[in-house]
């Protein structure tokens, strides 16, 4: 069924001939804008390394007993987003050596995500992050090089729906305010304060921002707050909409023009990969948002999305689609001893997952050796 219950979701077909279910589309008009979602960052080839029994130690050689690569950085959230039925528009610097041209084409031809805003520039090497996961962690390693000073950005992004910001401490990023200008909601998302500040005066564009998606620890780091529930409602005097993961915990979230709040618990599963794992999570409360579903609804989904990702390699390429969604909702109900409460928590799935995705389609996955040609 669509998000208002009239009818089934249409199915779309996609890159690869992937049927593709598009969650908006009871919300289409003629004068729509041409993107649901626009984004901006750089891409690394992320190279991931998992099955390791610790951290690497001084001096000595580990093994790892897998492996993938695949396009990191913004291309994760771009990903996400595509995946679950957004148009999403992205706007990122590229070199033209193998790695840049192997995550081109994975995001254009493989996800259907627009590049018309992107540009490759020649003898510019593509920044590359080596990633180890271990214990449920993960430490990385990165090597770039700045990229010419012409932002990728353009002096007037595209009309979107929406836009997702990685708000950087001390600097504004002209696009942000230009986009809500425009009527774009603009979800910001945020990294880690190197400079130790973690003052959100410093934070200049979250007055552009509808939505504020920090992880606990950056929550109560930016508020002053010992515990990540008061982060959130003290968070909503500086935007509408505050939510805060909680990691194994789950979500919390606040809605300061409806006085709303919700929690759901994290789904227990087993972590192959973490990488990634927040940026599909952002994408999923974004789908949910622009679809107009319960807050609550919006915290379950991400966090479904976000949980099953880190049971595959890779960031961009671990996120799941809808076939993959409705392959969970209809096993975990198939399982005798289930929580009936829990099952509840999820029943909005039933409304939106149409029998034609039940059976799961051939996703591109991280691979170890990205010079190999797809069969």
């Amino acid at each position: 069924m669509a998000p208002n219950g009239k009818g089934p979701s249409p199915i779309t077909e996609g890159p690869q001939c992937q049927a593709r279910v598009d969650p908006l589309a009871a919300l289409r008009t003629p004068d729509e804008p041409p993107w649901d979602v626009y984004l901006t960052g750089t891409v690394f080839l992320d190279i991931i390394f998992t099955g390791l029994d610790s951290a690497p130690v001084r001096g000595t050689e580990s093994w790892a007993r897998g492996m993938g690569s695949s396009p990191g950085g913004v291309a994760n959230m771009a990903t996400a987003l595509a995946r679950l039925g957004l148009r999403t528009s992205l706007a990122a610097t590229f070199g033209d050596d193998h790695y840049g041209e192997y995550c081109w084409d994975a995001l254009e031809q493989g996800e259907g995500i627009d590049l018309s805003p992107s540009r490759t520039v020649p003898g510019w090497h593509s920044p590359v992050t080596v990633s180890m996961a271990y214990e449920g962690e993960r430490t990385m390693v990165s090597h770039g090089h700045e990229p010419p000073p012409e932002e990728p950005a353009p002096d007037c992004p595209p009309r979107a729906r929406a836009a997702v910001a990685s708000l950087t401490p001390g600097r504004r990023a002209p696009w942000i305010a230009q986009a809500a200008a425009h009527g774009t909601r603009v979800f910001g998302d945020v990294g880690w304060d190197d400079t130790g500040a973690w003052d959100l005066a410093g934070l200049a564009d979250l007055e552009h921002c509808e939505a504020f998606l920090p992880n606990a620890e950056e929550a109560m780091r930016y508020t002053g707050t010992d515990c990540p529930r008061a982060a959130a409602h003290a968070l909503t005097e500086h935007v509408p909409l505050a939510v805060v993961t909680l990691g194994a915990e789950g979500a919390y979230a606040v809605d300061r023009r409806t006085g709303e709040s919700a929690e759901v618990p994290a789904i227990d599963v087993e972590a192959m990969d973490p990488t990634g794992a927040g940026d599909v999570f952002v994408a999923g409360f974004v789908t949910g948002t622009l679809a107009g579903w319960p807050l609550a609804d919006r915290l379950a989904f991400a966090g479904l999305t976000a949980a099953l990702s880190v049971q595959e390699f890779g960031g961009s390429l671990s996120a799941p689609g809808w076939s993959e969604i409705a392959a969970w909702w209809r096993r975990v109900q198939s399982v005798e001893g289930q929580d009936p409460a829990a099952l509840r928590r999820y029943a909005f799935l039933d409304r939106l997952i149409p029998e034609e995705v039940a059976r799961p389609w051939p996703l591109r996955r991280a691979v170890p050796t990205i010079g190999f040609r797809p069969a």
